[in-house]
């Protein structure tokens, strides 16, 4: 959470230009961004552990393809950001990635006490958050390449693809999670009204015959 604010304060500091920012070019702001993104990628490395939480305790169902091709690529990713182009243009994504985290760690700070859970109803829009940050952080890439600054233009093609490809995974996971699940619980209550429905009837039918079969003792 103290990643947020501390790069918010160092880009404000160095006025970072959201178009275009080259690298070591606004002199200590750029030091306290590269300290700062040093432990953005420490973070990192701690999120790939899961990884490993998950093997240990056999939740193999949580280890998908959108868990180790995020976690996987992301941590390799920011060791080659820190070696060749630890800030400038780098802030942007980190900047956000570390505000949706604020809220993403929030919810799990919170779903891990059971008398809150029932109000946690939030969940589906982090991954929209998630999916916001994305093209965000295509659009700001692209001010990179429309207006050059002499940041790498190399890395900032990679970004966009990599963002599309996220992109894509993101997308993938929120329909599967979210809009088919909301599917089957509107198939599964208008089922659960049929079945009522039914057992009115049934019940109906089985009182009436009751009734006839008594008349006809009384006869």
């Amino acid at each position: 959470m103290i990643l947020f604010p501390q790069l918010v304060a160092g880009v404000w500091e160095g006025r970072y230009s959201f178009f275009c920012q080259d690298t070591r070019s606004a002199g200590e702001a750029d030091m306290k961004i590269i300290r700062v993104l040093w432990w953005y990628y420490f973070s990192k490395l701690i999120e790939f552990m899961d990884t490993f939480f998950f093997i240990l305790r056999k939740n193999s169902y949580q280890i998908t393809f959108l868990h180790v091709y995020h976690h996987g690529t992301m941590l390799i990713i920011w060791w080659f950001v820190m070696n060749w182009v630890p800030c400038g243009h780098s802030f942007f994504g980190a900047t956000l990635n570390s505000f949706i985290h604020v809220l993403m760690y929030s919810y799990y700070g919170l779903s891990a006490i059971p008398t809150m859970r029932p109000y946690l109803w939030w969940k589906r829009y982090i991954t929209q958050g998630q999916l916001t940050q994305f093209v965000l952080t295509i659009v700001q890439t692209t001010c990179g390449v429309i207006w050059p600054c002499g940041f790498p233009m190399g890395w900032l093609y990679f970004q966009i693809s990599y963002m599309i490809s996220l992109i894509v995974l993101f997308s993938n996971f929120y329909i599967k999670t979210y809009k088919k699940q909301g599917a089957t619980r509107r198939k599964e209550y208008q089922n659960g009204l049929v079945a009522t429905a039914n057992g009115h009837k049934n019940g109906f039918s089985s009182l009436e015959n009751n009734v006839k079969q008594r008349k006809q003792r009384r006869d």
